[in-house]
């Protein structure tokens, strides 16, 4: 199942001054480039600038141009929110876990990188309404073997991303399977090709960006079945910041209404050749 992704005009970090207790300006791991920025923010120098972490090695969800600048779906989407609602951006990499860390301690605003619902996080962080539709897929080398669903990689090697949902899909599967996790999907993914994996769990958008890319690696991408909820795309929010919660649903509400996040996701994902889509369409799957 594959889809076509299109390239975007170079999109870079927006944001003069920090919403933390600091008016200095931490050093960003994406520096802005001069006049490479497409981006124009339409809110006055006044509106308050919010601190973005993301992982920047995620695409189609966040990744880094040639410049070190923020670009994917997810700066797309936090960008729209931001303009909806009143404030701007500043984008921060960090790895996976410093992402959620620093949010929990306040260094970032928000996290938005990918991250689906999951219970415990729902738990410890204050977590937005969906805005995307995340499915979680399995992929292995054609003709290795004949993969329909989970219960036909026991006994098999599984890899995912540390801290994912499909990791803990794979915990609960106890001993039925040899899990390796991995710090970053694009590891998984070589674990896959060179063969220290028999399959790759992760999300589906994720993986068919990495496919994409490594045409000379034949793949199957093969559905999961898990909970609606866990396959939901959210932001991320220190539990006590209520007003930041509610603030960020408001203007998820708005978009969704508009049709925004379809064309966010319209715009890197493109459209799925009908051949190929599942009969429920999970691929390109909008929940609003």
């Amino acid at each position: 199942m594959k889809q076509l992704y299109r390239a975007l005009p170079i999109l870079l970090s927006v944001g003069l001054f920090g919403c933390g207790n600091s008016a200095t300006q931490e050093n960003a791991s994406a520096p802005v480039k001069e006049n490479t920025d497409s981006f124009v923010s339409k809110l006055p120098d006044t509106a308050p600038t919010l601190k973005v972490a993301m992982t920047g090695d995620l695409p189609p969800f966040s990744f880094q141009d040639d410049y070190g600048n923020m670009q994917g779906t997810d700066v797309d989407s936090i960008r729209a929110i931001g303009e909806e609602q009143g404030f701007k951006v500043e984008f921060y990499k960090e790895t996976w876990q410093d992402m959620f860390d620093s949010v929990e301690t306040g260094k970032r605003d928000l996290a938005i990188s990918g991250i689906s619902y999951k219970d415990d996080r729902a738990v410890r962080y204050g977590l937005s309404t969906p805005y995307f539709f995340n499915p979680a897929t399995i992929m292995y080398l054609e003709g290795k073997f004949d993969v329909k669903g989970l219960n036909d990689i026991k006994g098999l090697k599984a890899g995912t991303l540390e801290g994912s949902k499909e990791e803990d899909t794979l915990k609960e599967m106890g001993s039925s399977v040899e899990l390796i996790s991995r710090p970053t999907a694009f590891l998984a993914y070589q674990d896959l090709v060179q063969g220290n994996t028999d399959v790759f769990l992760y999300d589906m958008p994720v993986l068919q960006y990495i496919v994409k890319g490594y045409p000379e690696h034949k793949v199957k991408i093969v559905p999961m079945k898990l909970q609606m909820r866990l396959q939901q795309q959210v932001v991320l929010m220190a539990k006590e910041n209520t007003q930041l919660i509610k603030t960020v649903n408001e203007g998820i509400a708005k978009l969704k209404e508009k049709g925004t996040f379809k064309e966010i996701e319209a715009r890197w994902l493109g459209e799925a050749d009908p051949a190929e889509k599942s009969d429920s369409d999970t691929n390109t799957k909008q929940l609003n």
